[in-house]
This record gives structure tokens, sequence and C-alpha cells, in this order.
């Protein structure tokens, strides 16, 4: 059973390393896995080869084959197939890229912290300039809905771009810094600093269609659209995940819950984790979730009950993708520097077959009548 609120101590998520002095520092501190062996990786899924070397920011599988996509702190955005255990090509910024999507199956979107948003095609080995923020660029969407991409940055708007004009089409003040962003149809949902939430619709960016804030007491580090666009999830730096819904009514409003995850408990003291990554399965709607601790977990959200805990992973969980069909799931396991600078494991991309068992839900079980 997922566990409910409650009270409980979080910490604050330490600023990201500025790029430079983040890319002389990786070089010394990574050390080899103590899960270095082949048994050990196996039971974690397959290892890509030619991962990113410094942290990864974001992956995403493409909606129309194994591609994969990968931002990540070395300044580059990789493409992968991931079936096949190829690099198919990267592109490079000037600082560390934030977030990255993709546009169609060959080319995509980079978010980063040099400013800029970048379109690149792994075709043609082409890549443009779209736009720019203030500051650093953290988020980054692909509306197939509007053909529009969404930013986000933490210079406190969401900028939306034609992609095929090359141009901006809109400017959005946001409350504070931008930390997540997520689509689902016309409707888009931002996560900022200060646990602020705005729910838009594409088709009318000019005004918010909600101004909301999280339920959770601490600082947002992940939203996520469900599939069936009736809600989001929302995870903190505070282990613990907020179950949403767009529905204002009061009948709407009693389905929301909150729950515990992503912590330890040893004799008798609670050691609470970030909740880094919500993925969503696109065949059964349940949801995995990856945080500090090293673990993904599988959850059904309708039933309220973890489905499956995968074996630990070397370090933190980053990010998570399924794949289009459910049939794969992406994990980046690379340090999140929660716990500041320190010798950690290399950055490292697996990738896992899904069993129907771990993501399906399970029917209800009803006591016979007497």
């Amino acid at each position: 059973m997922i566990g409910g609120t409650g009270g409980g101590g979080g910490v604050a998520p330490p600023p990201p390393l500025p790029p430079l002095q983040h890319q002389q520092q990786q070089q010394q501190q990574h050390v080899q896995a103590p899960l270095g062996s082949q048994s050990a990786h196996v039971a974690l899924g397959r290892e890509l080869s030619s991962p990113p070397s410094d942290g990864i920011s974001n992956l995403r599988f493409s909606n129309f084959s194994d591609h994969l996509l990968v931002s990540s702190w070395d300044a580059k955005v990789r493409l992968y197939d991931a079936s096949a255990n190829v690099l198919k090509g990267q592109f490079a910024h000037r600082a560390a890229v934030l977030d990255c999507c993709f546009h169609d199956d060959s080319s995509g979107f980079s978010a980063s912290a040099d400013h800029t948003v970048y379109r690149y095609d792994f075709n043609t080995g082409s890549e443009d300039l779209l736009g720019t923020h203030d500051a650093p660029v953290r988020c980054v969407e692909y509306s197939h809905a509007t053909g529009h991409v969404v930013t986000g940055s933490w210079d406190k708007t969401v900028r939306c771009w034609d992609p095929r004009g090359g141009k901006g089409v809109g400017t959005y003040s946001q409350p504070e810094r931008v930390y997540s962003m997520s689509l689902v149809g016309h409707r888009l949902v931002v996560a900022t600093a200060g646990r602020h939430i705005t729910v838009y619709d594409l088709r009318h960016m000019q005004q918010a269609e909600q101004i909301r804030e999280s339920s959770l007491k601490y600082q947002t580090r992940c939203v996520r659209c469900y599939p069936n666009g009736t809600g989001y999830a929302l995870s903190s730096v505070e282990g613990r995940v907020a179950m949403e819904f767009f529905d204002m009514s009061d009948a709407g409003q009693a389905k929301k819950y909150a729950f515990k995850c992503h912590r330890k408990s040893e004799a008798g003291r609670d050691t609470v984790y970030p909740v880094n990554a919500i993925a969503f399965h696109p065949i059964y709607g349940t949801f995995a979730t990856g945080g500090c601790d090293g673990f993904v977990n599988v959850w059904d959200g309708n039933n309220k009950k973890r489905l499956y805990q995968y074996s630990r992973y070397p370090t933190s969980v980053a990010a998570l993708s399924f794949s289009r069909d459910g049939r794969l799931l992406a994990v980046a396991s690379s340090y999140t520097y929660e716990e500041g600078d320190k010798p950690h494991e290399p950055d490292a991309i697996f990738v896992r077959s899904v069993n129907e068992a771990e993501v399906k839900p399970k029917p209800k079980a009803y006591a016979p009548a007497p």
C-alpha cells in the first residue's frame, strides 16, 4: 500500500555546479562502480556504450522507434539506437545541456545553460539556433498538437517557438524559475521554484487556465502529465509524490493524494531522498519513479500500490523514459550532487526489458461473499 501524507524534514537540492568547474572536477571524481561485475549489471539492464562523460540531465525515447535522445552536463546531445546499442550521432553546446526532446525520429531540440535553444537534424548533421532566453534554459517540449516548441528558463519565462519559421511566437512570465514542464494534448503544466504550478491551454497561452500551489511542502523536482490527460504527478526533494487532477470540482479534487517513497529507515533513523524522475507507461498508465537512493519503483496510481522495485542502480537515478510500446525502460544512473562534491560512480545509461508483470495493474481482490 502506498503510504499517506505526513510530516518529515527535507533538504534543499544543491545548486548545479558552474559548467567549467563541473567539467574540471568530474574527471577526478569518477571512480569504478562496485557493481561493475557483468552479473550485477545484467540485473540492471543493458548498459549503453559511449555514455555521456558528465551528469545526465534527461533522456527520452522517440515516439516512432527505439531511438533515445540524451542531454548531459558535458555540453552534448546524443542520439542512440537503444535496441542496437549504437551511438548514432552527437552535437555540442557551449555549456551544459539541461534538457532535450524529439521533433521527429531523427531530429530534436535542446535546452542549454548557455541560454540557447537549438534544433538538431541527426540525418543531415545540421543545427539551427531556434532562440535564446536571458538565463539558462531548463526545459524544452515539442507539442505535436500545435507544432510549437515550448521552453522554460531560469529567467522566469516560458517561451513558445515555431520551428518552421525559426521565430518566437510568445513569452509568458512565470512567478519563479522554471524547474520542470510537461505536455499532454493541448495542456501544458509548468512547475517553478517556490512550489508554484501553472496550467495552460497551448491554444490560449495569454491567460493561465489554472494557477495552483504544489500540495507537497518542499521543492518540486519533476512534473509529468497522466497519459489520459486528466492530471499530473509531481515529485519533490523530500521523498514524496503527489497525484493531482485538473478537474477542480469537489469530486475531482477528492481524488488527489500524496505518498511517501524513496526513503530508508535504519536504526530508527529515516533517510529521505529526492525523487528526480517520473515516467508513465504508455500502455497501462502505471508509472515509474527514480530517486537519489538509486532505486526505480513502479506504481499503480489508481490502486495506490507499488508494483515492483528494480535492483539498486550504482548511483542516483537522474532520468527515466519508457519506449513508445512500453517494452523498454531507459534509466540514467547519474550522480545529481545531492550530497555535494564527492567521488561517485561513472555516469551510465541502462536499457532494461520490461516484463508485463512489472507494469500491469493487478485486479483488486474482493473477499468472497459469506
